[in-house]
């Protein structure tokens, strides 16, 4: 088992990663009858796009010596009506400057790979932006 949800009632869940014991709580955005509190479950789904894009960056970038630390991704989620969807993602990551240009490809090729993105519905518009910055 990987993890466990329940129900807490007033629109809300708490997530508990099985191994770690870590939690993480979710609540109904206020534009579906809750309290926007915390993330929302297509909250959640956007924001691990971006996780697994800069994870699996960092795997890659350790085989070619480079050091992505400080790293960090903005995310943007749209939604839809009839059916109610994450109809598009927005992710601006802001990366390291003074990397070559070798480097910097396979590493926005090794992000455009990662398994959410492989597993996001291709209906879903994505919109990448890689600014090396920092």
């Amino acid at each position: 088992m990987t993890s466990k949800v329940e129900y807490t009632g007033e629109l809300r869940t708490k997530c508990t990663h099985v191994r770690s014991g870590n939690e993480f709580i979710t609540d109904a955005p206020l534009d579906n009858n809750g309290l926007g509190q915390a993330f929302s479950p297509t909250d959640t789904v956007a924001t691990a796009l971006a996780s697994c894009m800069l994870t699996v960056m960092g795997i890659k970038a350790r085989g070619l010596d480079v050091d992505l630390t400080g790293s960090h991704a903005e995310i943007t989620k749209h939604m839809a009506s009839d059916p109610r969807r994450i109809s598009g993602i927005e992710i601006l990551l802001r990366l390291p400057s003074g990397i070559s240009d070798k480097s910097k490809t396979i590493l926005e090729h090794t992000a455009n790979t990662c398994p959410v993105i492989q597993s996001i519905h291709p209906d879903i518009e994505k919109e990448i932006e890689f600014q090396w910055v920092l």
